[in-house]
């Protein structure tokens, strides 16, 4: 079961990836008054031309298009000359960094790694839990005591002897 649906994810990733590359080439040669069918169209005979086989997980592409992994790969990119011809080359350059440095989300791959490590984030945040932990033992036991300290001091008959001893004891403690 595990290696069929690996199979499957990696025929669905590898189709997409070519998929994006033909739909990117066809928004680079859509034309005025095309609309986003006519590019979609363009790209499915892009794909058939190109690799020779009707793309058919259009369903995956289009939950897919959208994911930070394929952004990417469906924005069209310049390739001819630029349609400014008047401007600034560093501001054109600038614009070109900005596309090249991306941020895309860590992969699960790199999380477990990042997890696994020993870089003692694991143990900060099992240090932290324990002084939480030991902070909410200390609340507890002092509203224990409090709370033996409440029953005596509203007894109504006279306190034994080791009842006034431990309400004198608790007095001095909180008082």
């Amino acid at each position: 079961m595990h290696l069929n649906c690996k199979q499957r994810w990696h025929k669905i990733n590898d189709l997409t990836n070519k998929f994006c590359r033909a739909f990117a080439a066809a928004e680079r040669q859509q034309s005025s008054g095309q609309g986003e069918n006519d590019v979609l169209k363009a790209a499915h005979e892009i794909f058939y031309s190109d690799y020779n086989i009707k793309f058919n997980l259009e369903h995956a592409w289009c939950v897919l298009r959208y994911e930070q992994k394929w952004i990417n790969l469906n924005t069209p990119k310049a390739t001819g000359p630029a349609k400014r011809k008047t401007g600034d080359e560093s501001a054109q350059s600038s614009s070109v960094n900005v596309d090249d440095h991306q941020i895309r989300p860590e992969g699960i791959k790199a999380a477990k790694a990042r997890r696994n490590n020993g870089s003692g984030k694991a143990l900060d945040d099992y240090k932290t839990i324990w002084e939480i932990k030991k902070e909410d033992l200390a609340m507890k036991e002092k509203l224990s005591k409090l709370a033996i300290l409440d029953t005596l001091l509203s007894k109504k008959e006279p306190l034994i002897e080791s009842e006034d001893v431990v309400k004198n004891k608790l007095l001095l403690q909180y008082f």
